[in-house]
Order: structure tokens, then sequence, then C-alpha cells
């Protein structure tokens, strides 16, 4: 038997846990239905008997008080509710008893923004790890030693889990039931909750906010010079210049301050502006491809796929209702 244990922390959204017992209940359905044993136990794990959610809304009692809990396989840390920073830190106390479960072989898979606690425990640093794109600014910041792949949606490393934002905790679970089961079993699971089981990218949903949580006055101006000036013809020399910086200074102090290069940055300020022209309106993926700066298609084309995993046909007729219509 397989032993879980999904956290009940405080700040918690409700949901990411009662998805995570319905689906690991649902596999276990699934299993006595093909004449095999059911394969998991799933305990609701807290720090007190009754944990009150959403304001008092919502009240939990754990199955089993965390230190109680000696031993068990694989923990789930549930996706958290506001400041994820702060939502860490007031669940702090359950770090150590991770820290000590994984060294006991136990896995650990983070939902969403549960990617904050698994980071403050310190068993991410010098690893992959994705979480909601909307945080990845904050957790870069908080958490420089670890490496963030946000476009992702699962990342699985060493024992170690987490899904991308909100409901791509369900590719993740998904993952999670085909490596303690076989494809077959996954794959009936998905069909079940009708999910896209073999969903591995967020790129087409992330909304770029450049990181700008930093005290470099010059490189701020800088990234507020290439969004507003995003139609032209840019490059680094000349950004350069306009700051009177040298291009070698301005190019590492970027890189520093954004955790991304100069010319990333163009090109993701560029490839946001393409997305919500190809949202709305009628325009030609030519006369938007020379809207945003860019003139040669090819080079447009493989710089837009590799930012959302898309190519600008297929994102527009995704996302823009009047071209589905045509």
């Amino acid at each position: 038997m397989i032993n879980i244990a999904i956290l009940i922390l405080k700040n918690a959204v409700v949901a990411s846990i009662a998805d995570t017992a319905y689906v690991f209940d649902t596999v276990n359905e699934l299993l006595e239905k093909s004449g095999k044993p059911p394969l998991f136990i799933v305990k609701l794990v807290g720090l007190d008997k009754e944990v009150k959610l959403n304001n008092g809304v919502f009240s939990i009692k754990p199955d089993v008080i965390m230190d109680d809990l000696p031993k068990t396989d694989l923990i789930i840390i549930p996706s958290m509710m506001g400041d994820a920073i702060a939502a860490a830190y007031v669940n702090k106390d359950y770090a150590s008893w991770i820290i000590d479960q994984y060294k006991q072989g136990a896995e650990v898979a983070s939902l969403c923004t549960g990617a904050f606690l698994l980071a403050f425990t310190g068993l991410l640093r010098d690893r992959q790890c994705t979480t909601h794109w909307a945080y990845a600014n904050e957790f870069r910041y908080y958490y420089p030693d670890v490496t963030l792949v946000d476009e992702k949606v699962i990342t699985h490393q060493h024992g170690l889990y987490s899904s991308g934002g909100n409901n791509a905790y369900w590719n993740l679970l998904l993952y999670l039931v085909e490596k303690y089961t076989n494809r077959e079993i996954a794959i009936h699971t998905a069909k079940f909750f009708v999910i896209d089981i073999d969903r591995r990218y967020q790129s087409p949903f992330i909304i770029f906010n450049g990181q700008k949580n930093h005290e470099d006055d010059t490189i701020l101006k800088s990234q507020e010079f290439i969004e507003q000036h995003y139609k032209g013809k840019l490059t680094v020399n000349q950004i350069a210049d306009i700051f009177n910086v040298s291009r070698r200074t301005f190019e590492r102090r970027f890189k520093k301050a954004t955790r991304s290069t100069v010319v990333e940055y163009i090109q993701r300020v560029k490839i946001e502006a393409t997305k919500k022209l190809l949202e709305t309106g009628k325009r030609s993926i030519n006369e938007v491809m020379y809207h945003v700066g860019y003139s040669d298609m090819k080079t447009f084309r493989d710089i837009f796929k590799k930012i959302t995993g898309m190519t600008p046909n297929d994102y527009r007729n995704k996302y823009n209702k009047e071209a589905a219509v045509l």
C-alpha cells in the first residue's frame, strides 16, 4: 500500500486538498473494479485537530496530527491562497517534518503555490521546480538557488514533484497515478475526470510581467523603455547607449536584476503584445508581425513558438473567438 499524506495547510486552497483525495480514492475504486486490491491509503494531516480555511468558511478535521504520523510514502503540499511567501511562513512548522520524511524515503509533491513551502524546506536547492506563472517573479526573488522552469506544467527530480498554475495540479496527480500504477489506469482516470493527461507546458497561459522587484533604477527604466518602444527594432547596444552604460555592464546588471537577458526580455515583451493582438481583432499574422517590430516570418514564428509552445496561427485559432468562427 502507498501511504499518502495530504497536508492541511493554513491558507490552503480547499479544492486542491479535496481533488487530490478524490483522485486517489477514485483510482482505488478503478483498481477494485478491475479485480485488483486498492493501492492508496490517503490521510489528511494537520498540526491541529481542526483547521479553518477561507476565513472560516470551511473547516477540515485531519485524520491524523502530523507528530503522530512517523512515516509516509508521498506528501502532497496543496496550493495556498494569498501572499505565497506569507503563506509558506505561517506553515513553517511543517518544514522539519517534510525534510525528515524525505530523508526516510518519502516523495514530496507541491501543487501550484505549494512550491513556496517546498522551497522553504531547502529541499529544492539547485533543483528544478515550477509553480503558478503569476508568482514566478516572486519565487525567483525569494528562492534564487532554485531553478524555476515556470513554462512547465510538471517537474520531477529526486523524488520531488511540482505543478504549475491552478488546475495544472490535475496533470501532476495523473502523473503520480501513472507512476504508482500504470498507463492504462492513468488514462482511465484522466477520462473519468475529463483531463488532458499529457499536457506538459503552461507556456500558452503565461502573461509576461517582467521582474521589477529590484533596486537597480537604471535597469528598471530600461525595462520601461523596452515596454514602451517594443514596436521598434530594439538592440542591446542602442538601449545601453541610451542609458549611458557599456553593453557588457548593461547586460550583466540586467540579467542580475531581472533574471533574463536583454534579448530575452525584448522578445517576451514583443510576444506578449503579439498574443494580445492575436486574441482580439482580425489582423493577419503578417500585420501583427510588423506591428510588434519583426520583419522576418521564420524568426517571428520561431520566437513565438519557443515562448508560447504554439505557432501564431494556432494561438489565434485557440484564443480568438472571431478567428475560430472563420
